[in-house]
């Protein structure tokens, strides 16, 4: 008997017109990957412009490391997200990304890492205490963990403080989302920046408070020296790249900070709002990631420590990325002439790796709809550019080890006291603007464990 599956898109089946991919992109991006996607090496196209969708390991990997100069980020994301981070660390390129990166690298160090893992902790126990207090009652769990993961970052980037008005800045991202995230048509046919977009002149509200939030938090720190343990935002206007010496302006720190307070709550949050859903629909892995909770915290909450000691709870956020990466595409527009899987790429062509197809492929997963946490049991099995939640190559995401120590810590402490059932005739549907969310919640009934 068939295995169920979990909540997935329906892909594409037949060719779109351009302004009908311009629908459904607005509504839900996955929409337009095309089936064929899930069964081929590349797939190519046109709409506006010229466009490839590659899920091959060996020519991603040609983009991503061997050749990452000439698959810069495409204009699409940039024109998605420039207005609100800038060219910080996630859209530079070239020399002006390279100093930048190495100036925050010692920040997410695996020392640093870990000593910023109390925080979690006390988000995660904050987060238990919020589920236990609710009762026996349905919960969307999406808001909860979006609440705590946010707690998380400010806390990690402002250590709590300096008038940072985290409830003014979770509106502002929001609501730029909400409208700056959507495709335009501007945007699929490649017209210049310059060019005002609808949505994003909508949000210039949001984004001018969110900065000038940013910008007072930034002054007010500089004025009264690092906390005495230092958090994110001390550890960046410390910063200094050790080539060229140079440190980042209020600007630019405004910039990255955006960046990693968007980046660093609302994929974790992601990440383990689909886990919650997923524990919820197989409740067999459910009991066993409890069981390995329960034997290693012995009633307490998961702590950096305790990270390496979870290694099915890992498994599941493993799993959970494969099946729901909140970055569920990544774009990128080719410099020169090349060829990829023995297909023509032309200077100014669109080339996306979509990461939700590449980790449903059915030539490089067995099954590759069901879930199932084992298949991680053995990360060297799995080719190294068949799975990229954080990308890879020299633009593989700088936070990976944070959001992971982060979801295993929250996940643990939440599966040691709790068993999460589903509500009935409340299943997710996976949709994504900027991010893969479950939309319309992961409602759930938490019951002491």
């Amino acid at each position: 008997m068939d295995r169920p599956l979990p909540a997935r898109v329906a892909l594409v089946n037949q060719p779109l017109g351009l302004f009908r991919s311009l629908a459904m992109a607005r509504r839900n991006v996955l929409s337009i990957i095309p089936e064929i996607a899930v069964k081929q090496p590349m797939v190519s196209g046109k709409m506006g412009k010229r466009w490839h969708m590659v899920m091959d390991p060996t020519a991603i990997r040609e983009m991503l490391l061997d050749r990452v100069d000439d698959y810069p980020k495409s204009l699409v994301t940039k024109n998605l997200l420039r207005p609100a981070i800038g060219d910080s660390l996630f859209i530079a390129e070239g020399a002006h990304w390279r100093w930048q990166r190495r100036a925050v690298a010692p920040a997410f160090s695996h020392r640093n890492m870990l000593n910023l893992s109390p925080i979690m902790t006390a988000a995660a126990q904050r987060s238990a205490d919020r589920i236990a207090a609710a009762g026996p009652r349905a919960i969307n769990m999406l808001d909860e963990m979006v609440t705590s993961t946010f707690d998380v970052i400010s806390d990690v980037t402002f250590s709590g403080g300096d008038g940072f008005d985290r409830d003014a800045v979770h509106r502002a991202i929001d609501d730029y989302i909400a409208e700056a995230g959507k495709l335009s048509l501007f945007d699929i046919l490649g017209l210049p920046d310059w060019l005002p977009r609808p949505g994003r002149a909508m949000s210039g509200r949001a984004l001018k408070d969110m900065k000038r939030i940013a910008d007072g938090a930034i002054d007010a720190r500089a004025e009264r020296g690092p906390s005495d343990t230092p958090d994110l935002l001390d550890l960046l206007l410390d910063g200094t790249d050790p080539k060229t010496k140079r440190q980042m302006n209020t600007a630019e720190l405004r910039d990255n900070l955006l960046t990693f307070i968007v980046a660093g709550h609302e994929t974790t949050a992601l990440t383990l709002s689909w886990a919650l859903y997923l524990m919820g629909f197989d409740q067999a892995v459910q009991q066993k990631a409890r069981a390995e909770a329960q034997t290693v915290l012995q009633g307490g909450a998961a702590t950096g420590a305790d990270v390496e000691n979870l290694p099915y709870i890992r498994q599941i956020i493993d799993e959970t990325l494969r099946l729901y990466p909140p970055a569920g595409v990544i774009s990128r527009t080719a410099q020169r002439n090349d060829t990829l899987c023995g297909r023509e790429v032309r200077p100014g062509d669109t080339v996306m790796v979509p990461i939700y197809a590449l980790g449903r492929h059915q030539q490089l997963w067995d099954q590759p709809d069901v879930f199932d946490p084992d298949r991680f049991k053995d990360r060297k099995a799995i080719d190294r550019y068949a799975y990229l939640p954080f990308g890879d190559g020299p633009r593989i995401c700088i936070g990976a080890s944070f959001a992971q120590q982060e979801a295993v810590i929250i996940l643990a402490t939440l599966l040691s006291r709790f068993r999460f059932t589903p509500v009935a005739g409340k299943s997710p549907e996976p949709v994504m603007i900027l991010t893969l969310r479950p939309e319309g919640g992961v409602w759930l009934t938490a019951t002491p464990a």
